[in-house]
């Protein structure tokens, strides 16, 4: 009989505990997401229940982000999701209090000739850096007519949505417990973190769902991971996620998400030494990655076997130029003095001076692979055209195109193209040493604003200082 009383008395504190957590559960958190570079603050209330939310300011919907809604949303499921029993009443504590995100976006992702302009400065990057950090952003139009229309924001293509989503999820994961990110600069993150990868998944879900397609990822890869060579993950991980969502309680989603067998693939990667890459931005307005991919398969579907043929002459000159690369770095590594010799003659010349500089076999070994990297650009830029052509889109436009043959022929310039889906955004060079002045100059008269961001291989990194006192 006592044990009896015991196991009824054991099942109604069972009983409790859930009726406990589906109480809570059906509480309502706010959340206020602050974009103080856009002038914009909106309002939220989730619930934790089945995390919608809700925007109470109905006038102000123009003012929602999708990348940062599901960022939101996918993250705090998944934080119910992995976190055990014991720990989901702390963290619904901690969520009840409420959330107050602020993003800020470096200077190098908007556009602000305007500013420097209205400034009466050159197009250099010196006047650039003279602007306060996370200054407003510049719209590419002042105003809009049209009722319900905001104005576009001028971005110069570095894949501002895919680092803000990352960030955020990023973010309250390590907010939320989920991840531990107080990795410090000078400790080395494993390839294979177990938190990072937990963040690429989030974030790689929010950012496809967000944008209504599931795209190649690897802006959001290179934002968690940093520098690497990547190949992309199996779309339907994705595109089951999509499908389940409206059938599917989120967490419930999110949890098959993360048991999923993601097969990307990353590899480590990096340029040979004594090389800096340079981003510029014409101020050409920009273009639509999601328009123009969407060209580029609608031409796939209707040519397949030309398009086949074009893609397969693409990839075995991105791979040619890989090769180049990790030749140079191997060279680098096994004969630094005569590296770093032809590296910094040839910085000062034109490319078509390169091989006369040098007579000794080791030097004219370096400079013909350089050469080689220049070649292979120059294959990847034509089946670029070609793809454009083919598909009706601007992928390498005529202006582009002059654009990117002046800047390779500048003293020190290694190559030059147009990142990403290409179009009007920004376009990219690699630079040999302490050239990268030769360059800015040509860009400058050329109407072309060369950006103060540089590479770097680190990706997500938790930082301790307040980015507003930088």
């Amino acid at each position: 009989m006592l044990e009896l009383c015991l196991a009824r008395m054991l099942d109604f504190t069972r009983f409790l505990n859930r009726f406990m957590i589906q109480f809570h559960l059906t509480e309502w958190m706010d959340i206020k997401v602050n974009s103080p570079q856009m002038l914009r603050e909106t309002t939220y209330k989730m619930s934790l229940k089945d995390f919608t939310l809700q925007c109470p300011s109905i006038n102000h919907s123009e003012s929602r982000n999708p990348f940062v809604e599901y960022a939101v949303q996918y993250s705090i499921a998944a934080a119910y999701t992995t976190l055990g029993i014991n720990k989901r009443h702390k963290l619904h504590k901690l969520l009840s209090q409420g959330l107050d995100i602020t993003i800020l976006g470096c200077n190098d992702f908007y556009s602000y000739r305007h500013q420097i302009e209205a400034r009466g400065l050159p197009l250099v990057p010196e006047s650039l850096a003279t602007l306060p950090p996370f200054t407003s952003i510049t719209f590419n139009a002042e105003e809009s007519n049209i009722e319900n229309i905001k104005p576009e924001v001028a971005k110069t293509g570095l894949g501002s949505s895919a680092a803000m989503t990352t960030a955020v999820v990023a973010a309250l994961l390590n907010y939320l417990g989920v991840v531990d990110l107080s990795v410090s600069d000078n400790d080395q993150k494993s390839e294979s973190s177990s938190d990072l990868d937990l963040v690429h998944m989030i974030a790689q879900t929010a950012h496809c769902i967000a944008q209504g397609k599931v795209g190649s990822g690897f802006d959001v890869s290179s934002a968690v991971y940093g520098s690497h060579r990547y190949v992309r993950f199996s779309p339907n991980i994705i595109s089951s996620a999509q499908e389940a969502v409206s059938t599917m309680p989120l967490d419930e989603v999110i949890g098959q998400v993360l048991k999923s067998k993601w097969d990307h693939e990353r590899t480590k990667f990096s340029l040979p030494p004594l090389m800096n890459l340079i981003l510029g931005e014409p101020g050409s307005g920009g273009s639509s990655t999601p328009s123009m991919v969407g060209a580029v398969k609608k031409w796939q579907k209707s040519d397949p076997q030309k398009s086949k043929e074009t893609c397969n002459k693409l990839s075995e000159a991105n791979s040619a130029l890989e090769a180049q690369f990790n030749l140079l770095s191997k060279m680098a590594a096994d004969n630094w003095d005569s590296y770093k010799c032809v590296i910094e003659n040839c910085s000062m010349y034109k490319s078509e001076k390169w091989m006369g500089q040098f007579s000794e076999s080791s030097h004219v070994e370096i400079v013909t692979t350089l050469l080689g990297a220049r070649d292979a650009m120059l294959k990847i830029r034509c089946q670029m055209r070609q793809m454009g052509n083919a598909a009706g889109i601007p992928i390498e436009p005529e202006s582009q195109t002059q654009l990117l043959d002046v800047t390779m022929d500048t003293e020190g310039v290694l190559l030059a193209g147009v990142p990403g889906a290409g179009g009007f955004d920004a376009v990219f060079a690699i630079v040999l040493s302490d050239s990268s002045t030769n360059l800015t100059k040509v860009w400058s008269s050329n109407n072309v604003l060369a950006l103060l961001v540089t590479e770097d291989p680190r990706g997500v990194s938790l930082e301790n200082n307040d980015p507003w006192v930088k």
